[in-house]
């Protein structure tokens, strides 16, 4: 009995697919549904606070066939007067049901203890499901609205999938 075993150029062991994808895409958060802002008493202007915004995705994130759905924001901020420094973490679900997970920064612009303008950076932190493993960065730039906060978001993502290819012989006669 001779064992034959067929394989396809790359098959044996493991194999990776890397995908860099650069996306742009809008998002709107409504107001905030839960806040706590605390003054500080060393200055005027200055305080820290906590914060929980839930968003729509208006021009949804691609990633693949999938497409963003909606999204949660978790933030923290120091405001000293018109200025203010956040960060925070971002929940998108995409339409699939699997989500994404996203740290920022950004430099806001305040009025009279009001958002006006906001700009910074982000990073994937992990996903789940099919974007399990996600790594990408990006901007965004956001300005209030009457609705909320209305943000443009530009960014690059690369999932790399690895797997294993088990080689099963065909036993033949000879």
């Amino acid at each position: 009995m001779t064992i034959t075993v067929f394989a396809a150029a790359g098959c044996l062991g493991a194999t990776t697919a890397h995908a860099q994808i650069k996306f742009s895409a809008s998002e709107l958060c409504a107001k905030p549904d839960s806040q706590l802002v605390i003054p500080v008493a060393d200055r005027p202007g200055h305080a820290l606070g906590v914060l929980h915004l839930k968003c729509q995705w208006t021009t949804p994130m691609q990633i693949g066939s999938d497409a963003s759905k909606d999204g949660e924001d978790v933030e923290t901020v120091e405001i000293n007067g018109d200025v203010a420094r956040a960060s925070g973490r971002h929940m998108t679900t995409m339409q699939s049901g699997d989500k994404v997970f996203v740290s920022y920064w950004a430099k806001e612009t305040m009025k009279d203890g009001a958002l006006v303008a906001s700009k910074g950076t982000w990073a994937y932190t992990s996903g789940t499901g099919e974007l399990t493993g996600i790594k990408g960065k990006g901007t965004f730039t956001c300005a209030s609205s009457a609705d909320g906060v209305k943000c443009d978001i530009d960014g690059e993502y690369d999932i790399t999938v690895s797997r294993s290819v088990k080689i099963h012989p065909a036993k033949t006669a000879n």
